[in-house]
């Protein structure tokens, strides 16, 4: 922006972001527009300036704006003036899609949240009735289809019944250890889209008996506290039976800032490369029509991702998840496939499918002729959508790239954003690329 007179200065978040200026003629787009919009209205007690022609501006809370607010804000040019095109780092952008995703309510069956963001980058994009969200993305021929797909829920709880005393019962939504829960932070959203917070109750260690210390709490023993006195406080709060339950998270850089720290990175990631690949391909030809699906329901039981594929009918699909990480103790460094730092992890096979193997090998051969990081995986457990793609109709060539990430399905999860880029890079690499014939080789067995 050397040269201009700026007129409105949008500041640095959490170290996330620089601070950029903008000149009277921009036009501003996504999450600066998203960011103006509120700061120019809100009456927030953040104090982290924004000037406006001299004026400082309160700066709300950066979850609030990001989840919702919708608006644009479109400055009208000067006579004469040429429109400035303001574009973002992709690392950047990544950290500000992981922000926004990761921090949404989204537990399986309830991923309004995650939908509505995906609706605000793409106006036409269309649901089904399980709730799959999908987006067209046109190349340069109508076949083959490709299938780009993530799961947009998270592993969370349900309210299951409401104690006189005020105290909430719950079952969980997905795989969960119990050991994580207890005194864990949770917010509960109502039928009327408010959150609540609230706290998983742990017995003081004061209380505890010798043989309670050496057990895990069952889920079903465990309860919510919400602070309210009894069950009409609880009814009054607007809290029903069957709301939708998660970790009460937001997304911090840590002391490495490549690394993140948040919860629901199961599978915000695959839905953050899934809507970054459809905005990088905007302007960028490719052989194919992509059909970009966000599917539904996945921690329980891969029961969207069965219906998406029904409407797509791909000819080769390409899944996208938050997988688990095994550089911990416990797993052996040269038996390690899903280490933080390592690049994008390019599975092979889990209990749930065996990915077809010319199409590992090709996305294997294309990260070795780009450099771009990455490690094979067979994995002795786990699974994906690619459960339910791979077996659609006469079969579909799948494969899942997948970001490692540590301790997923609790509270906190920790990803390292280089592997994230490895799997955007990879991912546009073999779009640009599947044409008919390549595709036809996937399923060409002529031995």
């Amino acid at each position: 922006m050397t040269g201009t007179n700026p007129r409105f200065v949008v500041p640095a978040q959490a170290g996330i972001r620089k601070e950029r200026a903008y000149p009277p003629d921009a036009r501003l787009r996504g999450h600066d527009a998203r960011m103006l919009s509120e700061l120019l209205t809100s009456g927030g007690k953040d104090r982290n300036p924004l000037s406006r022609e001299g004026k400082t501006l309160p700066l709300p809370d950066r979850g609030r704006f990001l989840l919702d607010i919708e608006p644009l804000i479109s400055c009208a040019p000067s006579p004469g003036a040429a429109l400035r095109e303001v574009t973002m780092d992709r690392k950047d952008r990544a950290v500000e899609l992981l922000t926004e995703l990761s921090g949404a309510h989204g537990a399986p069956g309830c991923e309004n949240e995650v939908r509505r963001i995906v609706r605000r980058y793409f106006p036409t994009a269309h649901t089904d009735p399980m709730g799959n969200i999908f987006v067209e993305k046109e190349g340069s021929a109508s076949t083959p289809r490709i299938l780009l797909t993530a799961h947009m829920d998270e592993v969370g709880l349900m309210v299951q019944a409401v104690l006189r005393s005020g105290l909430i019962k719950f079952v969980p939504l997905g795989g969960w250890w119990a050991h994580t829960l207890l005194a864990q932070r949770m917010r509960i959203r109502t039928g009327d889209g408010r959150e609540l917070p609230g706290v998983i109750g742990a017995k003081p260690p004061h209380f505890l008996s010798e043989s309670e210390r050496d057990k895990v709490v069952k889920i079903e023993d465990m309860f919510l506290d919400v602070g309210a006195r009894d069950d009409e406080e609880v009814r009054r709060l607007g809290i029903r039976i069957g709301d939708p339950i998660v970790p009460d998270t937001s997304l911090t850089l840590m002391g490495n800032p490549d690394f993140l720290l948040s919860k629901a990175f199961d599978n915000r990631c695959g839905m953050a490369l899934m809507i970054q690949v459809l905005e990088e391909l905007r302007q960028v030809p490719h052989p194919n029509t992509l059909w970009a699906a966000g599917t539904v329901q996945e921690e329980v039981g891969v029961r969207g991702a069965r219906t998406a594929v029904y409407g797509i009918n791909p000819d080769a699909a390409i899944v996208l998840e938050g997988c688990p990480a095994d550089d911990l103790p416990g797993t052996p460094e040269d038996e390690r496939q899903g280490a933080l730092g390592k690049g994008v992890q390019i599975r092979r096979m889990d209990p749930s499918a065996m990915m077809n193997r010319a199409f590992v090998d090709y996305a294997l051969e294309t990260a070795r002729s780009r450099d771009i990081p990455h490690q094979e995986a067979v994995r002795r457990s786990g699974g994906t959508d690619a459960r339910a793609v791979h077996l659609h109709g006469r079969g579909v060539p799948t494969l899942v790239l997948g970001v490692p990430a540590r301790y997923i399905h609790t509270q906190h999860s920790i990803v390292c954003v280089q592997d994230y880029l490895s799997a955007l890079q990879l991912a546009l690499e073999l779009i640009g690329r599947l044409d008919e014939d390549r595709v036809c080789r996937f399923t060409q067995f002529d031995d």
